[in-house]
This record gives C-alpha cells, structure tokens and sequence, in this order.
C-alpha cells in the first residue's frame, strides 16, 4: 500500500500535503493496529505487556504501507523520515505530525510527552537487564556463554569466563543430564557470587531436530559429491539395494517430502533435492557440495525448507527433562517452536511444575520459515504470560530460508523484535573460528561487530571460549559508541583528525 504525495512542491505547500498524509497514515495505523490487537487480547494476561503488544501491532500496520515517498519527502524537510520508529510507533507519527502542522501553519497538533517516546527504548533495556544480567560497566549487549561438559567438574572455568565479560550461560539439554547441569549451575552460580554479580540460566530444550541415525554404503567412509544418490529409508534395507542410504530418528517426515522439494544436511554442507519417493523413503541427488565432498556420519542434521512438517515441538525427552528445567532454570530455550499453540503448550507444562511460583522466561528460537511467519503472534502468545525474549537462531535458520535471504530476515526479526520491546540473542557460529581454533576471521569479526544491535550474544563452547568471551567484550565496547539499534552515534572520527 502507497501514500500518494506530490511528487514537486515548495517547502510550505510540501508540509500541508505532509500533514494531510501523516495524519491519514496514522489514522489507517490506528484502526489496523486496533483490529490486531483484539486478536491478540485473549493472549494478555500481564498488563504490563500490553502497550508492548500495542506498538507491535501499529507497528506491523505501519509497515503494510509503501514508506519510501513520505520518508523522501519528509528527509527534503529535514524532519524524521521514521526509520526509526520501531519502539514508538503513534508518539514518532504523532511527533511528526506536530511539527509539520506548525511548518503548515497549524499548531494544533500536540507534540508527545516525552516519557512516551522514550518509554519502549527503557521498556527494551529493563527486560534486557532483567533476562541476562545486570553489569553497569559492560557493553549494552550482555554475552551469553554455551557451557560444555567441563563445566560441571571445573568451577574455575565459570569464574574465568564470568570475570572475561560473560553475563549469563546456556545450557543445551541435548547433552549430559541432570546431575552435570546441577553441578554446572552451582559453579555458575557461585562465581557470580564471588565477583558480586548475577548469572542467568538458559536452559535450552533439544526439540524434534531430525538426524541421520543409522549409515550403510557400499565402501568405506562414504562422501558426498553433486551428483552423488542417498536413498533415505525408514529402515535399513527396506527398499532396492543403494549404494549409500540412511535412516532418520523421525521417520515419519519422510512421508511428507515430494518430488523437486530440498533436503539439506549437516548444517547446510550438503543440498539435496528429492528425486523420487515411495513407501520405503525417498531418492535424493545431491546438488550442493563442496568440491573435495563432505563425508556423511550418523547425528548429522536434516532440513527439510519445503515442507511443513507437523512434528509435535516437545519431545517425550523435552518433557521428562523439563522436570529439571522448570525448578533451575531462569530461562527456557524452545527449539522449533513455530505456531501459538506450541507456546500454550509448553506454558501449560511449565505451570504444572511451577504451580505457586512465576514462570521461567521464555526463548523463543527462531528456526524455521513457519516461525517466522508466526513471529507476532509467538510473541505476544509468549509476552502476554511470561517473559520472553527471542533467539535469532541462524544455523538452522539459514538452511531453512536459504543463505541468501538470511541478511534480510534477521534484520527484520530484530526490528519486529524492537517494535515488541523484547529483547534478542545473537546466535549460532559467533567468533566460531577465534573460539575453535584460537584464531578469528575477518567475516568473523564484522559478525560480533553487527550482533551489537542484539541485546544478547551468545558464544559456542571450544577450547579458546575465554579469549572468544574478551575479543567479543572488547568489540561490542567499541561498537557501542558508534551504534544504538538502527541509530548511529555520531561520536568525535578519531582517525582522520586534523593535522
């Protein structure tokens, strides 16, 4: 949808067409953004997620329209062309519309108190704060640290990762058990109590990620080339005789691939498509590899973009580990989660084992194209009960929208993100050479230096996890006074000064 604006005007004629444009944008803003919030009222159970919810829902309408000629014509005035507006939607369309009724001649507009245009931005930063840590003397966004094995046995890991700039530690269910995580925590915990700081926990439920379980090839240590066949089977065996084939712990997904749909594996190191399918399983022909080929292992992960799969996204292992989960975390990661009902289901699970205490906050991991498609409503089905923050989980994320299209949606989940005024994590291969390997690349670098924008980075284990925690603490201190959000802070240029 457009807004029709003359093309040529003077500076005086330009504002009483302005005005009549602002104020009929923010009138169609209102009415949408009302019509969505009603939708969403049954959701808001916390009050104090309501103005939240409120400027998401303008904030969606805001953007169903064409911007670009009112953010040119307002930009030849000198006033905000609201790319900025993502936490203030109606005070930054109300702010507008007053100064260009007095550039109009019309000072009836009133100009918006100034706690409402700030109130998004402080609702942001006190979530933040309140989700990964408080530290006065660190950088806007807080480091979250994957915690490996070690954790449990060696608490000195946890003091020197704390004391290198980490906030806050993840915990992912998918390893170890129950006796390991309590000992990681109590190290967690008292590290932070030795440096007089906090340490939130995420704990972070492993979900219905599809893998290759079982492998059997004609030749040893079998490798994937484009052009290679893998035959993936409900069972070894079960159909004609395959030179590679495998089968998947969720071997009901295979009845719902089809001829030309995607299957990537490992990460995205291998692109298959579907060639043929039957009762057994399906045909696949590998059409993305690196040139050398990539060998195929059991636990690798399958993608599969093309379909929507209607795996249940709690586990029976999810549930049974939600036991553990519910009394000792701060913090629930929801792996694959993808419509609103999956988050009134994990609430329901999370009250029946918290029955006279609030919930643990809830991550919501941005995974799959459903997802994101879902995200309003995921949000405000989250915010509306419990805290909520959201992961921008770019592993299985870029395999599912395809790499190519990934730069784009996550900077449109943070601005969704922001007009929601709930906080994100930064996630999946940050700084992953500097943190493996001990040393970073530059593609690295500029990564942790755009991941500044998030309210939360969140580092892998490796060996080099210290130097990792410090390199990523000093580049987010630099990049803090350069950029707050979407919005650059024009500091003194150090590098080119005079003389």
């Amino acid at each position: 949808m457009s807004i029709p604006l003359p093309v040529d005007h003077d500076p005086s004629a330009g504002a009483g067409a302005l005005l009549a444009a602002v104020r009929g944008l923010r009138e169609a803003v209102q009415a949408a953004g009302e019509a969505r919030l009603e939708r969403w009222r049954p959701w808001l159970e916390r009050q104090e997620f309501a103005p939240s919810a409120a400027n998401l829902a303008h904030y969606l309408a805001l953007r169903e329209h064409d911007l670009g000629p009112l953010q040119r014509d307002l930009r030849r005035l000198g006033l905000s062309s609201l790319g900025r507006a993502e936490s203030r939607v109606m005070p930054m369309l109300a702010a507008v519309a007053a100064t260009l009724a007095r550039l109009a001649g019309e000072g009836s507009d009133p100009y918006p108190d100034e706690r409402e245009m700030a109130a998004g931005e402080a609702a942001i930063t006190r979530r933040s704060l309140e989700l990964f840590g408080a530290d006065p003397s660190g950088p806007y966004s807080r480091i979250m640290v994957t915690l490996p094995s070690e954790a449990a046995s060696e608490p000195a890991l946890l003091h020197e990762l704390l004391a290198a700039g980490a906030d806050c530690v993840r915990i992912n269910c998918a390893h170890d058990g129950p006796d390991a995580w309590a000992a990681m925590i109590a190290n967690a915990r008292a590290a932070a109590a030795a440096l007089e700081r906090t340490c939130p926990v995420l704990m972070d439920l492993g979900g219905p990620k599809c893998r290759i379980v079982e492998l059997r090839a004609t030749r040893e240590r079998p490798r994937l080339f484009r052009g290679s066949r893998l035959s993936l089977r409900r069972a070894l065996g079960c159909g004609p005789p395959a030179a590679l084939e495998a089968t998947t712990n969720v071997p009901d997904v295979l009845e719902e691939l089809r001829p030309g749909q995607q299957v990537w594996i490992d990460d995205g190191k291998v692109g298959a498509q579907v060639v043929a399918a039957g009762p057994e399983g399906v045909e696949l022909e590998v059409i993305v590899a690196r040139a050398k080929g990539v060998r195929l292992r059991p636990g690798k992960g399958l993608n599969f973009p093309d379909a929507e799969l209607t795996l249940p996204p709690l586990t029976a292992k999810d549930l049974a580990d939600l036991d553990f989960v519910a009394g000792h975390a701060d913090m629930v990661g929801y792996s694959f989660v993808q419509r609103p009902e999956d988050v009134v289901w994990l609430q329901r699970e999370l009250h029946a084992r918290c029955p006279d205490r609030p919930l643990p906050a809830l991550v919501l991991k941005i995974e799959t194209r459903l997802a994101v498609r879902n995200l309003p409503d995921l949000i405000v089905a989250a915010g509306g009960r419990e805290p909520v923050a959201v992961m921008l989980a770019r592993g299985d994320l870029a395999v599912e929208l395809g790499f190519g299209r990934l730069s784009e949606i996550q900077e449109q989940i943070l601005w969704v993100c922001e007009a929601a005024h709930v906080p994100v994590i930064w996630a999946t291969q940050v700084l992953e050479g500097l943190i493996k390997d001990g040393a970073p690349t530059r593609a690295e670098a500029t990564d942790a230096a755009m991941a500044q924008r998030a309210e939360c980075v969140m580092l892998n284990k490796g060996p080099f996890i210290v130097e990792g925690v410090r390199f990523l603490d000093d580049v987010l201190r630099r990049m803090d006074r350069h950029q707050a959000k979407k919005t650059a802070r024009l500091s003194p240029l150090r590098s080119w000064r005079a003389g």
